[in-house]
């Protein structure tokens, strides 16, 4: 038998003819300027029809199946050929199944886990998806277990992971795909426990240096809530949705993407798309470009595939671990998303039978917390019983038994319908804006921002998502959990905001407040958080200075580095002069620059390290008292680019003096770091030497594993939160956390001239080509071309899979 390590060196083609599945290689004609692609056959338990996948030079599986139902199989057969890690890794983590494959380290992240799942009615949750939900999650879950059963007589197939660590992955239940809700991306319970820091520390009016609220609102502290919360009362919030690290102690650790509530440089997560209009594309037909930015992971956070079946076409990326896709196009229709902000999250604040800390205060009376009991198992040591706790709102997240107080969470998660993305199912059949807007009104969760076009030239934009109906409080904050501030059901789907084929030719969103002039704030409120304006404006600003848009301006405004907020401060200190030296050759430095963020300059690598060190920290200390400071980290940009522009309104006397000092003294700090940094001269620092971009592989730590099979970079990289090509870093040593890793730019009028990327790599193998492949076209800003018709599949093609019923032979 070979050793899993030698088992790593072989494709998978290789492997599957030295473990006696029949292969063949096909020999080249003279038609094919390409190799012929290897072929192999697999026969497959569970598969009704013949189907076949066929793997493109790119790594993406365009899956030919007979039936739409195997389609879907087939789908999730071949993504855990590609990524079994990676689904049994998400699946234990969202289940809490940790600690049966990885130890007692992990029974505490295995209880939050737990108490996030959806405990609701199943009838209810199938029904929210579609009426064949329940079909296409249970023949994809169906798929993977499949691939887990052909394992079971080909072990030495099995991913390197799980031979360095030594278990093997479970097999799924199709309901595992609708319980899971910690990746739902709603996270504004951190910014409420992050304001009522703010509020307790030093006031809500300090706040509005944080974070501004838009559109302009102004909230107060809920009666009776004391702000002064415990300092951990988010822990058990943090590890259900954070992504587990393995070390060589099975140690748990955040991954360095997972952001502080009040770093806004570490936190902008974010996204980007836009749609074309005919009359404004070159092409003459609509375009679609969608690039949504998560934490980076190898392998990626989204997969790329295509199924096609008698009722089924449809290409782009999804979720590894849901059917279908959540952005990409069918055979009439194209769509992508980015997140909308609304407020999906509320924490609640309970006051404690004090005599058992078993009951809570709820409408005049003592009410149970309902307990439920569960057994982790758990690897080397006897199982774990735990108990859980929730209130009529949610989970237990924290208990302080000697105040007498617990917290917790409500969601949207616990409602039906929320599974993460999985709303998809009901728009992938979608030919008309119509039937895409009527699909969109069961979305749950995340709450998007969906761009549509079509082959007919429709081009538009729907939001999507629950949205809580709060006839009391704004959700800006904890409340009392004793009934005076209900959830009063949701808002029904009609009351978001949309638009279809607007005059000005296209129609993009940076997840920036897009809420309409107009729109009734006061009486929805929808949510008043929101990302930084400026990508969204950088996008605006070339957008519609173009008479007409090709895809290469798509390509080179998903790559865009221009930094507004960069090109604002520059114009603030090019009248500035001094006679220190430091500070004059930093304005030497930057005065001339024209706010690209690139990675090879010198002028970038200095205003980033002033705007994300010195800048901010100046700024409060001038604005707020030293203990209102240490309230919060970051300050809002946006807020304070404007005061610094108009330093009237909030430096007082000689305001323009006072700022032009701030400005000055702030940036000889930063000139003097990256002296220390860098070196003293200036002519050869890069932003890229600090900012670069490295993925560590979820078990890069443990003893004994080859770390440079499994992870990718460093690279240097330039872009910043601000830029379109958004690259989000934390300060403290400004590595990359957040991008774009996945993009689509999608050609209505020639579907093969649709391109896409998927970095690092669209296999979660290790020892496949296609696990880093990717990586040199990210870093040069290129793509892969998305290829949907039969014959330019067949000609990319490199590896087909032939699937054989079981029965069939």
């Amino acid at each position: 038998m070979r050793s899993p390590d030698a088992i790593a060196s072989m494709t998978l083609t290789a492997l599957l003819c030295a473990l006696g599945v029949a292969c063949a290689t096909l020999a080249p004609t003279v038609a094919r300027a390409a190799p012929a692609p290897n072929q192999a056959t697999m026969t497959v338990a569970g598969l009704q029809q013949p189907a076949q996948i066929r793997v493109d030079r790119w790594g993406l599986a365009h899956i030919y199946a007979q039936t739409d139902d195997d389609a879907f199989f087939v789908q999730g057969f071949n993504v855990a050929r590609d990524r079994l890690f990676q689904l049994d890794l998400l699946r234990r983590k969202g289940l809490g199944h940790l600690s049966e494959a990885f130890g007692p380290t992990y029974v505490e992240q295995d209880r939050a886990a737990r108490l996030f799942l959806y405990r609701g009615d199943m009838a209810q949750e199938w029904s929210s998806y579609g009426p064949d939900a329940r079909r296409d999650v249970g023949r994809f879950v169906a798929g993977i277990n499949a691939y887990i059963t052909w394992l079971d007589s080909h072990r030495q197939a099995l991913p390197y992971e799980f031979g360095k660590l030594g278990y093997r992955p479970e097999r799924w239940a199709p309901e595992d795909v609708l319980r899971i809700r910690t990746t739902g991306l709603s996270r504004n319970v951190k910014s409420e426990v992050a304001r009522a820091n703010v509020a307790c520390k030093a006031s809500l009016a300090v706040d509005a240096v944080r974070l501004t609220l838009q559109p302009t609102w102004t909230t107060t502290l809920p009666e009776g809530l004391d702000p002064c919360l415990p300092k951990d009362v988010l822990k058990v919030y943090e590890l259900a949705t954070q992504s587990p690290k393995l070390s060589a102690g099975t140690q748990l650790a955040a991954i360095a993407s997972t952001p502080s509530a009040t770093d806004e440089q570490a936190s902008a997560e974010g996204s980007n798309n836009w749609v074309i209009a005919p009359h404004k594309s070159a092409t003459g037909h609509a375009v679609l470009a969608d690039d949504p930015h998560r934490a980076y992971s190898v392998p990626s956070l989204r997969y790329f595939v295509h199924l096609n079946s008698p009722g089924l076409d449809i290409i782009g990326a999804g979720e590894p671990t849901a059917p279908g896709i959540a952005i990409g196009h069918n055979r009439t229709s194209a769509f992508g998303l980015t997140i909308f902000n609304i407020d999906q999250e509320d924490l609640y604040v309970y006051r404690l039978r004090p005599d058992d800390n078993a009951s809570y205060w709820y409408q005049g009376k003592w009410e149970p917390l309902r307990s439920e009991h569960e057994q982790i198992a758990v690897r080397g040591a006897a199982p774990v019983t735990i108990e859980l706790q929730f209130t009529r709102h949610g989970p237990v997240i924290y208990v302080d038994a000697e105040k007498h107080l617990a917290y917790a969470l409500r969601s949207v998660w616990s409602q039906p319908g929320a599974a993460p993305y999985l709303g998809s199912l009901r728009y992938l059949r979608s030919n008309s804006f119509v039937q895409f807007k009527t699909a969109l009104a069961h979305w749950g969760a995340p709450s998007v921002n969906q761009v549509y076009a079509d082959v007919d030239g429709t081009i538009g934009w729907a939001t999507a998502g629950m949205t809580p109906r709060r006839d009391h409080g704004d959700g800006l904050l904890p409340v009392p959990g004793d009934g005076r501030y209900e959830w009063n059901g949701f808002w029904d789907s009609t009351v978001l905001p949309w638009s279809k084929n607007p005059k000005a030719g296209f129609i993009t969103t940076s997840n920036e407040m897009n809420l309409p002039s107009g729109y009734p704030v006061a009486q929805r409120k929808l949510g008043f958080e929101w990302a930084n304006e400026a990508r969204h404006a950088r996008i605006t600003q070339v957008l519609s200075l173009l008479p007409k848009v090709t895809l290469e301006d798509s390509e080179k405004l998903q790559n865009d580095q221009v930094s507004l907020p960069a090109q604002r401060l520059v114009a603030l200190l090019r009248p500035l002069r001094s006679q220190d030296p430091d500070i004059s050759a930093a304005l030497t430095l930057l005065r001339p620059w024209n706010g690209e963020i690139s990675a090879a300059s010198p002028a970038a690598v200095l205003e980033e390290v002033w705007f994300s060190r010195y800048l901010g920290n100046a700024y409060k200390a001038l604005r707020l008292q030293p203990s209102e400071a240490d309230s919060f980290g970051a300050p809002d940009a946006a807020a304070m680019l404007d005061a610094l522009e108009h330093p009237g309104a909030v430096f007082g006397a000689t305001p323009a003096a006072r700022r032009d000092q701030l400005l000055l003294q702030s940036l000889r700090s930063a000139y003097q770091a990256l002296v220390s940094l860098q070196g003293p001269d200036a002519s050869q620092w890069q932003w890229g030497k600090l900012h670069t971009n490295k993925i560590s592989h979820a078990m890069s730590a443990v003893a004994g594993v080859d770390r440079a099979l499994l992870d990718i970079g460093p690279f240097a990289k330039g872009g910043s939160p601000y830029t379109p090509n958004q690259s989000s870093y934390d300060p403290a040593d400004f590595r990359q956390t957040i991008g774009p890793s996945a993009r689509l730019i999608i050609d209505l009028g020639n579907w093969d001239n649709s391109r896409a990327m998927n970095y690092p790599g669209q296999s979660g193998d290790p020892a496949s080509r296609h696990y880093r492949d990717l990586a040199p076209l990210w870093l040069k800003g290129s793509y892969f071309p998305l290829l949907y018709t039969r014959a330019a599949v067949d000609a990319a093609t490199e590896q087909i899979f032939d699937l054989v019923p079981a029965q069939a032979q």
